[in-house]
């Protein structure tokens, strides 16, 4: 077990959500279910706590009632390589009701905030020539989902 892990409130939606991370993402599982039992709060079997690996990362999460949402202030960085990955993880998490954001930022239907990030960004934006970083950063500020070939457009004058 890492010496860490996220933890995630949820009212209701703790299986349905990691049910629903664990088909996007690859090397992934639910590895434990505790459930609620007669006398709790929800009815008896619903999901208490669920524990689940994100491509090798340890999350649980928790059914524990409306008082705490998510915001923007916590989110998953997910480096993404190609452009195909970018688009693969920007649908998949986008499904069901998801927002859009900007830079490369969305929120899923249950409210957590994704970053879809390519490495290239990091090295576009990190150009010495202030010309090339600039004419990148105005791109990126202009786009909701990264495109790698804007930005490489954008950084070269194009």
């Amino acid at each position: 077990m890492q010496a860490i892990s996220p933890f995630l409130w949820f009212d209701n939606q703790a299986e349905q959500a990691a049910e629903f991370y664990v088909s996007i993402f690859d090397n992934s599982s639910i590895t434990s279910i505790s459930r609620y039992p007669e006398g709790s709060p929800y009815p008896a079997g619903t999901a208490m706590g669920v524990n689940f690996v994100l491509d090798g990362l340890e999350f649980q999460a928790l059914n524990a009632g409306p008082m705490f949402h998510f915001t923007e202030a916590i989110s998953f960085f997910v480096p993404a390589e190609t452009q195909e990955r970018i688009d693969y993880l920007w649908q998949a998490l986008l499904a069901g009701g998801g927002t859009e954001s900007q830079c490369g930022w969305l929120k899923d239907r249950f409210g957590l905030s994704w970053q879809i990030v390519p490495p290239a960004l990091g090295q576009l934006l990190g150009d010495p020539d202030p010309e090339k970083s600039s004419r990148t950063m105005q791109a990126m500020l202009k786009m909701q989902k990264i495109v790698i070939a804007d930005l490489q457009r954008a950084h070269d004058g194009e």
